[in-house]
Protein backbone atom coordinates (compact mmCIF):
# COMPACT_ATOMS: atom_id res chain seq x y z
CA UNK A 1 0.00 0.00 0.00
CA UNK A 2 2.99 2.14 0.62
CA UNK A 3 3.91 1.99 -2.35
CA UNK A 4 0.58 2.60 -4.10
CA UNK A 5 0.83 5.95 -1.85
CA UNK A 6 4.50 7.58 -3.03
CA UNK A 7 3.01 6.64 -6.81
CA UNK A 8 0.03 9.08 -6.73
CA UNK A 9 2.22 11.54 -4.96
CA UNK A 10 4.87 11.60 -7.87
CA UNK A 11 1.86 12.58 -10.35
CA UNK A 12 0.66 16.34 -10.60
CA UNK A 13 -3.28 16.55 -9.92
CA UNK A 14 -4.89 16.78 -13.63
CA UNK A 15 -6.76 20.07 -11.76
CA UNK A 16 -3.32 21.51 -10.77
CA UNK A 17 -1.68 21.46 -14.29
CA UNK A 18 -3.64 19.22 -17.54
CA UNK A 19 -0.05 18.93 -18.93
CA UNK A 20 2.35 18.30 -16.12
CA UNK A 21 -0.78 15.66 -14.99
CA UNK A 22 -0.14 14.49 -19.01
CA UNK A 23 3.08 14.20 -19.24
CA UNK A 24 3.50 12.51 -15.51
CA UNK A 25 1.27 9.80 -16.71
CA UNK A 26 3.14 9.35 -19.77
CA UNK A 27 6.62 9.24 -17.98
CA UNK A 28 5.11 6.78 -14.88
CA UNK A 29 3.40 4.61 -17.17
CA UNK A 30 7.09 3.90 -19.09
CA UNK A 31 5.61 5.08 -22.87
CA UNK A 32 8.18 7.90 -23.96
CA UNK A 33 11.40 9.40 -22.46
CA UNK A 34 12.95 11.97 -23.12
CA UNK A 35 16.25 12.87 -25.30
CA UNK A 36 19.52 14.19 -25.08
CA UNK A 37 18.35 16.32 -28.34
CA UNK A 38 16.10 19.35 -26.89
CA UNK A 39 12.37 19.15 -27.28
CA UNK A 40 12.93 15.32 -28.91
CA UNK A 41 10.92 12.19 -26.94
CA UNK A 42 11.93 8.56 -27.64
CA UNK A 43 8.76 6.25 -27.93
CA UNK A 44 8.78 3.40 -25.61
CA UNK A 45 8.10 0.03 -26.59
CA UNK A 46 4.72 0.33 -24.93
CA UNK A 47 4.41 3.41 -26.24
CA UNK A 48 5.11 2.27 -30.21
CA UNK A 49 3.05 -0.51 -29.54
CA UNK A 50 0.00 1.67 -28.75
CA UNK A 51 0.96 4.04 -31.59
CA UNK A 52 0.71 0.51 -34.10
CA UNK A 53 -2.77 -0.27 -32.48
CA UNK A 54 -3.66 3.28 -33.19
CA UNK A 55 -2.50 2.91 -37.11
CA UNK A 56 -4.12 -0.26 -37.67
CA UNK A 57 -7.33 0.99 -36.48
CA UNK A 58 -7.68 3.89 -38.30
CA UNK A 59 -6.34 2.45 -41.32
CA UNK A 60 -9.00 -0.07 -41.42
CA UNK A 61 -11.57 2.97 -40.95
CA UNK A 62 -10.17 4.39 -43.62
CA UNK A 63 -10.54 1.63 -45.97
CA UNK A 64 -14.12 1.27 -45.30
CA UNK A 65 -15.35 4.81 -46.08
CA UNK A 66 -12.60 4.27 -49.21
CA UNK A 67 -10.48 7.52 -47.89
CA UNK A 68 -6.76 6.51 -48.40
CA UNK A 69 -3.94 6.24 -46.00
CA UNK A 70 -1.03 9.42 -46.85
Amino acid sequence: MANNKKMVDDITSMDVDFAKWYTDIVKKAELCDYSSVKGCMIIRPYGYAIWENIQSILDAEFKKTGHQNV
